[in-house]
């Protein structure tokens, strides 16, 4: 099964964002990954969304969200034309004997510290999927208490914009 991710513009309306996960529940698409904020401008959103599955049936989806009233525009990213990002949050156990060994980690990867007490520290780490998915499996080994991440945001390489991008 292949992985996209795709973004999709969409009016910053009530509702929306139930129409466009409507679609893919009714084309039996998993999400992974979802991500949605507003743009540079209050009346746009932009929803990025990783999911799974085959290109004939991604394809029919895709051409399915051009049909919804509130879509303005769909981007499909690929790993060279883009630039994806994620951010992890993760509690630790704050254990004399695993502190060193959970900053060497964290150091490693790039983490950084956002909270300590004397119970539990917790890291952020903004990076690629992959990488954060290894500092997570690293992280098994001691005690993690909470895990929270976000969806990937993508953004094309280059001067193109998805407000540029041609509906079909």
């Amino acid at each position: 099964m292949n992985k996209y991710t795709v973004a999709v513009l969409v009016k910053n309306q009530f509702g929306v964002l139930n129409r466009i996960t409507s679609m893919f529940r009714r084309r039996q698409f998993n999400i992974n990954a979802l991500s949605v904020s507003e743009t540079e401008t209050s009346e746009l959103s932009r929803i990025t969304v990783t999911f799974g599955g085959e290109k004939t049936a991604k394809d029919q989806l895709i051409n399915q969200l051009y049909k919804l009233p509130d879509v303005c525009h769909i981007k499909e990213f690929t790993a060279d034309g883009s630039v994806s990002c994620e951010l992890l949050l993760i509690k630790m156990k704050n254990e004399p004997e695993t502190r060193d060994e959970i900053q060497a980690a964290v150091n490693g990867f790039g983490a950084k510290t956002v909270h300590y007490s004397k119970d539990s520290i917790v890291f952020s780490l903004s990076s690629d999927s992959q990488k954060i998915d290894e500092f997570i499996n690293l992280m098994r080994d001691f005690t993690i208490l909470e895990i929270c991440r976000s969806g990937a945001v993508s953004l094309e390489k280059g001067g193109q914009t998805i407000n540029q991008t041609i509906n079909y």
